[in-house]
This record gives structure tokens, sequence and C-alpha cells, in this order.
């Protein structure tokens, strides 16, 4: 383990580090209040579950450093697989909350496939390409495989309904597939084809009979602009409150958990809203800090990426996972500012939530994997030309 640990980009596992704990001191701040008088729980609730997700993954993720190469090609069609049959499974025994039948109640955790999903089609593609380009095999159709499960996956969290999950799945499945030579030679082709899928989506959800999104859905998504105009509606209620909090906060904040806005003006400040109460608590100087953070955070995983020299398997996972961090950190934080309609999107390493928190973690360990691979084979090289 000390040789694999050596290999290991320390400045992203320090950022990772970092993030994890300040998330966690910011959950503890964030939730305390809602626990007691909310949800009727202890104090250090969410603190505590929080603690052991962030703990469980961290565990995860250093057995994923030993993990070999070969263990990708069988595990990624048979997690693409698992994470299809667990979204058609929630329509029969998924619980609801906030209006989306999205999770399964598995004793004390609340599973939550989309997130997974998520991870599931950065691996899946991975894989898929590298042995694609590598057998020269540049057929558009044969490599639509990958894009047609990843519109499979997109319709079923879109119907949940999670319009916020099925975008970011959408986003992260176009970008990596646009970055492929193969895409690029067709793009006309490719044009027309994802033109056609389009239409048949938007057939199925219409054929399905029932509104993809509810009506307090539709009036978030199509009103989101000037929220504290409508403070007293359910549109700019959130929204507004949120940016009391920032404003509150000034550059140097009110003290570590002297936040008022936690006191259940803000719903749900622990999860998507949780930057306006770290910006009230800390100050907008600490909020720019952790957005600076974010930028190294996310150019540590591209510079990974552009290391590992044509490896294209490695190289999907480090883009992937640079897509899907950006898009949460972009969606969020736009919402939380109105700047784009709220879609219920965590902030990484800062909102609280099991699953999203346990992919994150482990996909950053996969990225650190491809480091540990980056030096192996740079090493390799070195001694092959003494």
């Amino acid at each position: 383990m000390k040789k694999v640990l050596s290999k290991i980009d320390l400045p992203l596992l320090a950022l990772m580090i970092v993030y994890s704990i300040l998330g966690l001191i910011m959950i503890l701040s964030a939730s305390s209040v809602s626990a007691v008088l909310r949800y009727n729980v202890s104090t250090y609730y969410f603190f505590l579950r929080q603690l052991l997700f962030v703990g469980f993954s961290f565990c995860a993720g250093f057995i994923i450093l030993k993990l070999k190469k070969m263990y990708y090609s069988f595990f990624a069609p048979l997690y693409m697989l698992l994470i299809i049959a667990s979204l058609v499974g929630l329509f029969f025994y998924g619980i609801v909350t906030n209006n989306a039948q999205s999770w399964y109640r598995i004793g004390f955790f609340n599973f939550q496939p989309v997130e997974f999903a998520k991870s599931a089609i950065i691996i899946y593609m991975a894989v898929f390409y590298h042995k694609t380009i590598k057998r020269k095999n540049a057929n558009l159709y044969y490599n639509l495989i990958p894009i047609s499960l990843a519109g499979i996956i997109f319709i079923l969290v879109a119907r949940q309904p999670d319009l916020g999950g099925a975008l970011i799945i959408g986003g992260i499945t176009f970008f990596i597939f646009l970055s492929l030579p193969f895409a690029k030679q067709n793009a006309l082709k490719l044009i027309k084809v994802l033109g056609v899928g389009v239409i048949l989506a938007v057939g199925i959800v219409l054929y399905s009979g029932s509104s993809l999104l509810s009506e307090g859905q539709i009036s978030r998504l199509l009103v989101f602009k000037n929220p504290c105009s409508r403070y007293i509606e359910k549109t700019g209620y959130q929204v507004c409150n949120g940016y009391i909090a920032i404003h509150n906060g000034g550059l140097f904040g009110v003290g570590l958990g002297n936040s008022t806005q936690k006191y259940l003006y803000l719903p749900e400040a622990h999860t998507d809203f949780i930057f306006p109460i770290v910006v009230e608590e800390l100050g907008a100087i600490v909020g720019i800090v952790i957005l600076m953070g974010y930028i190294l955070m996310l150019y540590r995983i591209l510079k990974i990426g552009k290391e590992a020299r044509g490896n294209v398997r490695n190289m999907i996972l480090c883009y992937g996972t640079f897509i899907y961090i950006f898009l949460h950190i972009i969606v969020n934080l736009m919402g939380a500012l109105a700047l784009i309609p709220l879609t219920g999107v965590p902030l990484p390493f800062l909102s609280y939530g099991g699953s999203y928190t346990i992919n994150l973690i482990l996909m950053l360990f996969l990225v650190q994997r491809v480091a540990i691979e980056n030096k192996s084979m740079n090493f390799q090289r070195e001694m092959a030309k003494l």
C-alpha cells in the first residue's frame, strides 16, 4: 500500500480531505436546528450519518487504488445493467420524497440510483470506447451503444421525475462522446441520429400518459428570476432566503454556527442550499476561496487525464469525472442564485447526501488510480530508455 500511496496525486487527495472535513462541519452547523425542530432527531443526526458516508467512501476508495485493469472490463457492463434495473425497480418499490420517486429505503440508508448512474455511464463509456478505438472500429452506429443505454437512463430518471439528475446525465454523456475522434468525423450523421433519438424520447414520455413534472415543478422552471418578488410563493421563498443568508454574511460572515436563516427560514439548508449558509456564517471571502479550491480540484483532474497519454479508458474516467463535478457545481450555484431554475442538485462535498457523497469520492479515487498508472507508465518509459 505504501508503494501505491507514493504515486497518488497529493494535491487532489489533500483537497478531498479538506473539503470532506469542511462539508462535515457545515452540515453539522446547517442541520443542527432543523434536525431537532423539523425532524425530531438529535442535533448530530445528519452530521453522524454524513461522517459514516465519508468514512466508508474513503475506506472503499483505498481499496479501489489497488484495482487492476482487468476488473474494469468485467465490472463496467454489469454495473450499467444493475443501475438500469434499479432505476426500473423504483417505479415499483421506490419511496417518494419531494415529489420524486427516486430512493430505495435500505435500513437506515436511502439509496438513490441516479447518483450511481452518473458513475456507471462514465465507467462504461471509458471501457467501451477504449476497446473500440484500440480495435480501430469507427462505425458510428456501433459506437452509439453507450449513448443508447445512457438515453434509457435519462428517460428513467426524467420519469421519476428528477430533471436535475437527468440533465447532468445528459451533459456527461454528450460531452464525453463529443470528445471522441469518430464523433468529430461523423458530426453530420451524429446530429441526425441524436435528433431522431430526442424525438423518440419525447414520444415515449408523451405516450406514457403522465406528466414528467408536477405543477409546482413546472412553476419553478418557468418562473425563477426575481425570487424575492414572490417571497410568499414556493417559486421564490427558498431562493430569496438564500439571498438573505448571503447578504447577512457580508465579507467575513456572522460566525460559525450563528446563521439565522437555518432556523427553518431556509428549507433543507444542509442539502442543496448549503452554500448560502456557508457564506452567511463564514463570509463571502471564504466562499470565494471555496470556489477557487473547486477550480484547483478540477484542474488536477484534467491534468491527470492529459497525462494518461493516449489511454482512452483513463482519459475518459478523468474527463467524465471533471464534467460530473463541474456540472454539479455550476447547476447548484446558479440555481441558488436564481440564474437558472432550481433542480435539486447537491454541491460537491458540502451538501448532505449518502449516495452522492459515496459516488463522488469513489470516482475521485478512480482518478487517483489513473494517476498511479500514469506514474507507473512514466517510470517504465524512463527505464526503457536506459
